[in-house]
């Protein structure tokens, strides 16, 4: 069974579920469903199961956070595992590219699979079902960005145009729509070959890497140097501030993912939500 270690992107400072969420305590961490946050159900969601087998987490977050990130770890029995802190916000690929050179530098072979922290998820099984599924594209060499099911024409999204007609399988990926208006987003689900960006990615660090020296050689060469020039300070990893501050400020879907030609769409067809605003809160708790 194929070692699989999960990055949580947990450095976002979102505030629309104010006062809840707010700069210095975001949603990731807050108790919004019961009583584990978000950042929490999302780090069990990644663990073990009888068809899955994952390592110790890796965890980009900044340096105001780090303490919590332990804390709510080990709360839920799980060992924090490296925590890479960024010295400053610089969007998700250079972020997601700092831990596949951490991985990979660890193990030429590692698998690794990146996900927000801030979803919810609740049918862990399924889900894990679906990265199997995904795990089969990887060995071949795919990057594979997992899909939801449209339940209702959402303008709030990016959405994942397939290759195929037919949402229940693996599909090439014809393009991405960025946030449609209600008509276009209607007509789009219509359709029958549009899912919802989750913004997770399952991926070989190697292939990931090789992306970036092909498409962002520039940004692949100040996160290495970042990377070089870390510092251990009381067990979290501090990225150089420096050459991170030369990093572009990017989406790893702008400069990666919306290029590459090994890109492999795998839907997940059950309930799914990124809670951005409270009308999600209250719908995600039900009557």
């Amino acid at each position: 069974m194929n070692m699989i270690t999960p990055v949580l992107l947990a450095g976002g400072s979102g505030t629309r579920l104010w006062p809840l969420s707010r700069q210095s305590y975001p949603k990731q961490f807050s108790q919004l469903i019961d009583n584990q946050s978000l950042f929490q159900h999302s780090a069990v969601r990644l663990t073990s199961s009888k068809n899955l087998n994952f390592a110790s987490p890796i965890t980009l977050t900044n340096s105001q956070f780090r303490f919590i990130v332990v804390q709510q770890l080990q709360n839920v029995n799980i060992d924090p595992g490296p925590i890479i802190i960024e010295p400053e916000s610089k969007n998700t690929a250079p972020a997601i590219l700092s831990a596949a050179l951490h991985s990979y530098n660890k193990n030429k072979d590692s698998i690794l699979l990146v996900a927000p922290s801030d979803h919810v998820i609740p049918d862990r099984a399924e889900f894990h079902n679906s990265v199997v599924v995904g795990l089969d594209e990887v060995q071949k060499g795919q990057i594979v960005i997992f899909g939801i099911k449209p339940t209702h024409p959402e303008i709030g999204y990016g959405y994942i145009e397939l290759e195929t007609f037919g949402l229940e399988n693996v599909s090439k990926v014809s393009s991405f729509i960025e946030k449609p208006d209600i008509k276009k987003a209607t007509n789009m689900i219509s359709k029958g070959k549009y899912l919802w960006n989750a913004g997770i990615f399952l991926f070989r660090a190697k292939d990931m890497i090789e992306a970036f020296n092909k498409y962002s050689p520039d940004l692949l060469s100040s996160t290495q140097k970042a990377l070089k020039g870390s510092k251990v300070d009381l067990g979290f990893l501090r990225l150089d501030p420096k050459s991170w501050s030369s990093c572009e400020n990017i989406s790893i879907d702008y400069a990666i993912i919306e290029k590459i030609k090994n890109l492999a769409a795998v839907p997940f067809l059950s309930n799914w939500s990124d809670l951005g605003d409270w009308n999600a809160v209250w719908k995600e708790m039900g009557p």
